[in-house]
């Protein structure tokens, strides 16, 4: 296969490229060229596709590309388009609201009426929060609802998963239910998840203690673990809320599981939640939507999509990405259409895509390193572009690439979102050379063999890239924090012992967390 190097006609006769100042940075395109296809011949690509552009941040202007234009599954990749659009049709500043709201009136220290939680769709929502509610309503004089705590979902459809995916994923936190009422046990925002904590027994043999947090009525355990040095596993049971501890441990071990039903594990937290307070709900709980014109008794209100960026890139959070596609349009396909709409300026022509979710997720997903990179240079001309940027993993420093390309010209240098599934990596974002220019790039790898190691190709094409213009190209130091070989991947003893069938999250993000 031949590659194509495009340039203006000045580039081409003189070896140079000029700045926006009007100066001048020397390009060898030609051993730039060398350099990459030698790392793209690596043998571990055999009978692989490999697509890769590589293009003048400013100009546009492709420096390199190989089937860049080639349609690919690229994993979290589609971040990049998912949250770039997301900023064009809902701006910097949305925020989701969560809010108590009742028709019924207030009689003395009685509500008579329904009591209405209804969600939005904020996946930074906590037990903590969800408590504050619960709060406010007691500080208002209310002890006593006549009718039913009311459940409202409605902003999104009751469809839970993405086209598309895998149906082995369901236990796991990255491939959670999307709903319009969630929580989020941890810092990094696992909506739709909880955390399961196995603490060992006095000795060895004993059963382990298990504990759910935050503490439900939804989820049930099923524990035959014991104390030892065997290795643990915690698995929630497909279709259910069951989750099945066995095994054996001597550390305390904790893992986040996805639950059935989130909306359900957000009533029964926020029930509790009305007990501590000493209110007493006549009516039981029930699903249903706020009447029209609803008075607002309570209300929380998330962080900014501009500020939830940071952790969905940096770590690249499956649920944020798809409550962004739900927040456009209530449900993945209205959702991803509507999205669509923004595509056009970020250079995506939306008749050759196919796109059915926001993470990436689903294997029907496909999109080409050249309509990436276009997004990567749309994305400078727009307000919110240093927000976006800055929520880019880091590499050497930050989120997914904290530990890829250390001590090489990449390291604090590289920014860019990373992407896995089995058989599949990507690596897409932005470089500085040594002699200043910036470059985007787009690095798409399908039909991989489990034991190959593609992140390794993606470090050398980085560091090359930061490396133009230097006297040395310095060879990347991978070290992930899961084994790169998917089939092999190991999860740290303190999180989680049992290994998912399919790898659906990047493999240098913690097992605690979503990718």
């Amino acid at each position: 296969m031949k590659f194509r190097l495009l340039g203006a006609v000045v580039a081409a006769a003189t070896g140079l490229t000029l700045t926006s100042s009007g100066g001048a940075v020397a390009v060898d395109n030609e051993a730039l060229t060398r350099d990459l296809d030698a790392i793209l011949a690596d043998p571990g690509l055999k009978g692989a596709d490999v697509g890769i552009t590589v293009r003048d941040a400013n100009t546009g202007e492709v420096v390199y590309t190989r089937s860049g234009g080639r349609r690919s599954q690229v994993g979290s990749n589609l971040k990049v388009l998912t949250t770039t659009a997301a900023l064009d049709l809902l701006g910097p500043d949305y925020r989701w609201k969560t809010e108590l709201q009742s028709s019924g009136s207030k009689n003395g220290a009685t509500l008579n009426g329904d009591l209405v939680l209804r969600g939005t769709g904020d996946p930074t929502m906590s037990a903590t929060r969800y408590k504050a509610l619960a709060d406010t309503l007691k500080a208002s004089g209310v002890t006593s609802v006549s009718g039913a705590l009311v459940l409202d979902d409605t902003a999104f459809d009751s469809q839970p998963y993405g086209l598309g995916w895998a149906w082995d994923d369901e236990p796991f936190s990255y491939s959670a239910e999307t709903s319009a009422l969630t929580l989020s046990p941890d810092a990094k925002f696992s909506a739709g998840t909880v955390v399961v904590r196995v603490k060992p027994g006095a000795s060895t043999g004993a059963p382990v203690q298990v504990s759910v947090e935050p503490a439900n009525d939804q989820v049930q355990i099923v524990s035959t673990a014991t104390t030892g040095d065997g290795g643990v596993s915690i698995e929630r049971e497909h279709g259910t809320n069951v989750i099945r501890v066995s095994g054996s441990t001597s550390a305390e071990t904790t893992a986040l599981a996805s639950v059935k039903d989130p909306t359900g594990l957000v009533g029964s937290v926020f029930q509790k939640a009305l007990a501590q307070n000493g209110i007493q709900v006549q009516g039981g709980v029930r699903r249903g939507q706020a009447p029209q014109g609803a008075a607002v008794l309570a209300s929380d209100q998330s962080m900014t999509l501009g500020q939830l960026v940071n952790p969905l890139l940096k770590n690249s959070n499956n649920m944020l990405a798809e409550v962004l596609v739900k927040s456009a349009g209530g449900s993945f396909s209205n959702g991803v259409n509507q999205l669509s709409r923004k595509w056009a300026g970020l250079g995506i022509d939306p008749n050759w895509v196919e796109i059915f979710d926001g993470s990436g997720m689903s294997r029907m997903d496909e999109i080409s390193p050249d309509d990436l990179t276009s997004v990567l240079i749309k994305a400078k001309t727009k307000p919110w572009f240093s927000t976006w940027s800055s929520s880019l993993p880091v590499a050497g420093r930050d989120g997914t690439l904290v530990n890829r390309m250390k001590g090489t010209k990449a390291e604090g240098n590289v920014q860019a979102k990373t992407g896995s599934m089995s058989g599949v990596s990507a690596l897409s974002g932005y470089v500085t050379t040594q002699n200043g220019r910036q470059l985007v790039f787009s690095i798409v790898q399908n039909n991989l063999v489990l034991w190959f190691s593609p992140k390794t190709v993606e470090d050398k094409v980085a560091v090359r890239l930061a490396s133009e213009g230097g006297t040395q190209v310095a060879t990347p130091q991978t070290q992930s924090k899961v084994e790169s070989v998917p089939q092999q991947r190991k999860a740290p003893a303190q999180e989680r012992t049992k290994v998912p069938a399919k790898e659906r999250f990047d493999v240098e993000c913690s097992w605690i967390g979503t990718c």
